[in-house]
């Protein structure tokens, strides 16, 4: 749905390039395909082989970067990085990438997931003399690589890496070489490509098809890649762990254009939109889905019952960004800006309304007033998800079980609350038959892949 106004957004999404002449330009462009991972915050930096070079600022895209100063950031490398905060944390300083300079050398480091540790790694690092300028996990991963041993980045960053616990997709640039790893449980997607003769690496593959990029492979949990002159180099620095690639990457924060794990997003939303249907196939007039995520599930859901499927709700494409803001009162209000029921295809019918995820339920119930203003005789609300009755802590922005309605409401009191005729969730293990890869599904279970033990994140 709308993650601006429900409430549910994930950390970032990053991007790499090496050995290409347009390095910044590349990336500029690839950016603008992940712009849907974070909207608060965007920043590049390219190297030409000698120095490091930043650009960045609050805002969208094409907001912070505009042709003179793509043209400044000079180089055949370059990183770059969407963001959104969690935690009230989006201060300038925060905004990756993050550039530090030393005399043994630049670096750069962007990062899309959330450090388990990251508190108790600043304390230790605090006592031992590291002063920190941000918020940011990027700058913990920064102060241990410097701290660890004599050896060279490579095998210092390894060393670092095997500290981290959480999830983690970091992209780094120095002057020789672009670096790239995966946390070891795949949480984070991030994906390898090929330019020409230049390397890419990307939070999502949409990104490839709009810079004309070949998809090689998905980086693997608890790799770190080397991408230099010589090519890409891998090395392993995390254990076999079970793949636990986040969920709601293929149910919401991912581009239906987008391949997770050998699986087409708007294909998966499509079979969880299947499933559904055979959990609940309710006598209905019409479906329709609430724009853009669930149209994909709607459809799915639609094909099965044979029920037909129509746009029954429209999305304005030109609200301004002032409702971006994560404040409750500027959801509510937002959703009215947002989206308009169509009245010519709802009223006097009874619609099912498909949504991929349900956690408020601020949305859900304005939106089920709407309908129903348009003439709806009935709304029959399905979530092609779980309920999601768990925080996140691995870079969603649910960190707490007061703010999730499914963790303090049964079905039918959820029901009520939004004054739908009826309310379904997609169960566990249907949506498990969809996915071809392990899943984390913490939120829907409370089972985390990064317990140890008895010991919780």
């Amino acid at each position: 749905m709308l993650a601006e106004l429900r409430g549910l957004n994930e950390e970032c999404g990053i991007f790499g390039v090496w050995n290409h002449p347009r390095a910044s330009q590349i990336t500029y462009y690839a950016l603008h395909s992940l712009q849907h991972r974070g909207q608060e915050g965007t920043g590049i930096v390219a190297t030409d082989g000698k120095t490091l070079c930043i650009r960045k600022g609050q805002g969208l895209v094409t907001e912070v970067f505009n042709a003179e100063c793509i043209e400044k950031l000079q180089g055949t490398g370059a990183i770059g990085h969407v963001r959104y905060s969690i935690g009230g944390l989006n201060g300038f300083e925060n905004i990756q990438p993050l550039l530090f300079r030393s005399q043994n050398g630049d670096l750069a480091i962007a990062h899309n997931g959330n450090l388990t540790n990251s508190k108790s790694l600043r304390g230790m690092l605090e006592k031992e003399g590291s002063i920190f300028q941000t918020a940011a996990d990027a700058e913990v991963l920064a102060h241990l690589a410097k701290r660890r041993g004599n050896g060279n980045f490579p095998d210092r960053m390894m060393q670092a890496l095997q500290e981290l616990e959480g999830a983690y997709a970091f992209v780094m640039l120095t002057e020789e070489a672009l670096y790239v790893a995966l946390d070891p449980y795949g949480l984070r997607p991030l994906a390898l490509g090929r330019l020409g003769d230049g390397h890419v690496v990307a939070s999502e593959t949409c990104a490839f098809d709009l810079i004309g990029a070949t998809y090689v492979r998905d980086v693997q949990p608890g790799e770190l890649l080397t991408i230099d002159h010589r090519g890409v180099q891998s090395q392993r620095f995390g254990g076999t762990q079970k793949q636990a690639l986040c969920a709601m990457e293929y149910i919401y924060f991912s581009r239906p254009d987008s391949n997770l794990s050998g699986l087409n997003v708007h294909t998966a939303r499509k079979k969880l939109g299947k499933a559904l249907a055979a959990e609940y196939p309710l006598d209905a007039d019409v479906v329709t889905g609430v724009p853009d995520s669930s149209l994909s599930a709607a459809i799915g859901y639609a094909e099965a019952t044979g029920l037909p499927y129509e746009l029954g709700l429209i999305k304005s494409r030109y609200v301004g960004r002032t409702f971006i803001e994560p404040s409750q009162s500027l959801r509510e209000q937002g959703v009215k800006l947002k989206l308009s029921a169509v009245r010519g295809v709802v009223e006097g019918k009874r619609v099912i309304m498909v949504d991929d995820s349900f956690v408020r339920g601020t949305t859900s119930r304005r939106i089920t007033t709407m309908l129903r203003d348009a003439g709806a005789t009935a709304v029959h609300v399905l979530i092609a998800s779980p309920t999601i009755k768990y925080p996140c802590y691995y870079g969603m922005d649910t960190l707490s079980t007061d703010e999730l309605v499914a963790a303090n409401y049964d079905v039918e009191g959820m029901r009520v609350m939004i004054g739908a005729d009826s309310l379904g969730f997609l169960s566990v293990p249907k949506m498990q038959e969809v996915f071809q890869c392990g899943l984390c599904l913490a939120c829907f279970t409370g089972e985390y892949p990064t317990w140890e033990g008895e010991r919780r994140v």
